[in-house]
């Protein structure tokens, strides 16, 4: 490390990057074994640079606190974690409550983590601020269980990676959820390219990745039947897997419920009580509580909470990725991922995405990946979705056509491009799970056995802690009814007539699926949240038919008034009131 010549280069970039405006001053300090980046400069794109120019200089971690101007007297990315509005009445159900360990963030990470812990005898809680679990990055993504080809070679990104693959298929029998391995074929562009072989070979072999092949444009052509005919061969790696992430989200947090753990919804971590250099109870809008050991698993706001406790060695910064999804007919055309990237994946930051089949049917095209702030940003832009068609090249029978919707999502970045999972090296009783961005769903269950292990650790020294011998890793699942064979199908029925009344004709969704999801062991009531663990109204129509059956059943199932159904939670009612048709006695 040289700080002397860190601060000569971003005082070059800087000034550099000022424009008409003339020099900038950017302070660049050490902070604890991390350097801190301080100041104003006119672009975010020119923040970006100084963090990544930063990151390469050894240390710790960089915190970039440096100020962008958003044009109207505010700042770019100035965000601060807000609560949700408040409960009726104001309960604080969780004031002076105690807790072993206490994980904060409800995502796929959040969940794994929660659930690790539940195999010792703690009491565990789970923040989540969501109405929901699963609610950002980790139902905004593909879905793909990376093989581990790409994360860069010595990076806990490409331990986590290959190890988590391996961990996935035996959890999702655990769960009761869907899990494929369709293998992920990337395509060269021309025969030169293809020379790079031997030099991909070697860095999955450094990477630990089980597996890969070298195919040849016919061994291609007869896996791939529809692939685009420039194509000339591929690299294969058959442990590429799907999964549904939200599912397994929802899974992973029902498992841990059914273990023992308290799962808080709608319970926002808003700062820290310390004493004595530990965390000694978290402050949340639902109450304070008391905490053994805490789990930094927030995603998007995992530096911020950092900061409660003096510990922000690092800063997050937001990637956006838009991916459209294809009808369900699109999966018919498309075997294995693909993808074409334009550079060698040694020399980027993104993987360049492609196609996806999901573990339902539909095929994801992309993502895309920028830089830009916002945390929970997602608009999707015409330039954005013209990006993506550049991956149809790939396939000859996938087209824009079939789009039936797009999304976007953000990941988590730090300026290193690395995970942060580790104990705090300043707060005795804290763990960090942060930046947690792809291949993170591929690597949560690794992530999570080794921050419990540490949480485990941390809470050790201040109290015996043993094995939990009741914990149950299975978790019975509702029956899917499109997934069964028809003689399962018409026994299921015949035993409850609710599945055989379909509601969501396009994902073929029971009555009896939607009242099953309802009766979670994680208890929700929202739309978006019967949405996440059953599908209705994720099909073409996007719940134009479905969705005032979905409501009155919701309604009927916990026993509330129709107008009460919310899309996503407080604040997002569907419905206002009755028509005047609808009235009882007719209008009045």
């Amino acid at each position: 490390m040289s700080l002397s010549k860190l601060k000569a280069g971003v005082a070059k970039r800087a000034g550099s990057g000022a424009g008409a405006l003339g020099r900038l001053d950017v302070e660049v300090r050490e902070d604890r074994g991390s350097v801190v980046l301080e100041g104003r400069v006119p672009t975010w794109e020119l923040k970006m640079e100084l963090g990544w120019y930063a990151a390469g200089f050894g240390y710790k971690g960089v915190v970039n606190d440096v100020e962008v101007p958003d044009g109207k007297g505010g700042l770019l990315g100035d965000e601060r974690l807000e609560a949700p509005p408040p409960a009726a009445g104001g309960d604080r159900p969780l004031e002076g409550a105690a807790f072993d360990a206490v994980v904060v963030g409800g995502g796929v990470v959040g969940c794994a983590i929660a659930r690790e812990l539940a195999r010792w005898r703690i009491s565990v809680l789970l923040l989540e601020k969501e109405e929901d679990v699963a609610v950002h990055a980790s139902s905004r993504n593909d879905g793909m269980i990376h093989d581990g080809f790409a994360a860069r070679p010595g990076t806990k990104k490409a331990a986590y990676n290959v190890r988590g693959n391996r961990l996935w298929e035996p959890l999702a029998r655990e769960l009761g959820i869907a899990f494929e391995r369709p293998g992920s074929l990337i395509v060269y562009r021309s025969a030169a390219s293809r020379a790079a072989y031997p030099l991909m070979a070697a860095r999955a072999a450094e990477n630990g990745v089980d597996g890969w092949e070298y195919w040849s444009r016919k061994r291609l052509l007869a896996e791939e039947p529809n692939a685009a005919d420039d194509q000339h061969g591929g690299f294969f790696l058959p442990s590429a897997g799907i999964v549904s992430p939200y599912r397994a989200t929802v899974a992973l947090a029902e498992s841990a419920v059914l273990n023992g753990v308290r799962v808080a919804l709608g319970a926002c971590a808003l700062g820290f009580g310390m004493e004595d250099g530990r965390i000694a109870s978290v402050r949340t809008n639902l109450g304070d509580v008391r905490a053994g050991v805490v789990v930094n698993a927030a995603g998007g706001w995992a530096d911020a909470v950092a900061g409660f406790a003096g510990d922000r060695f690092f800063s997050l910064h937001q990637r956006r990725g838009v991916d459209m999804i294809l009808d369900q007919g699109a999966g018919a055309f498309l075997n294995h991922i693909m993808s074409r990237p334009a550079l060698a994946v040694a020399n980027r930051r993104t993987k360049g995405g492609g196609l996806v089949k999901t573990i339902e049917g539909n095929v994801l095209v992309g993502p895309t990946a920028s830089e830009a702030p916002g945390r929970e940003s997602y608009p999707t832009t015409v330039a954005e979705l013209r990006e993506l068609e550049r991956h149809f090249k790939l396939n000859k029978r996938l087209s824009p056509s079939m789009a039936i919707t797009y999304f976007a999502g953000v990941r988590a970045c730090t300026y290193e491009e690395d995970f942060v999972v580790e104990r705090s090296a300043r707060v005795r009783n804290l763990v960090h799970a942060a930046g947690i961005q792809s291949p993170g769903l591929a690597s949560a269950p690794a992530i999570a056995e080794d921050v419990a292990r540490l949480a485990v650790e941390a809470l050790s020294e201040t109290r015996r802690v043993v094995p939990n011998p009741s914990f149950d890793p299975v978790r019975k699942a509702s029956p899917e009814l499109r997934r069964l064979p028809l003689e399962e199908r018409a026994a299921l029925i015949a035993r409850n007539p609710s599945y055989g009344r379909i509601v969501c004709r396009c994902e073929e969704v029971s009555e009896g699926e939607i009242r099953d999801a309802l009766r979670s062991p994680l208890p929700v009531g929202s739309l978006d949240s019967v949405k996440r663990r059953a599908r209705p109204g994720m099909g073409r129509c996007h719940g134009g038919f479905c969705t005032p059956r979905v409501m009155e059943i919701v309604a009927d199932e916990l026993g509330m008034d129709l107008c009460e159904v919310t899309k996503k939670g407080p604040g997002s009612r569907v419905a206002l009131g009755e028509t005047k048709a609808g009235r009882e006695g007719g209008a009045r």
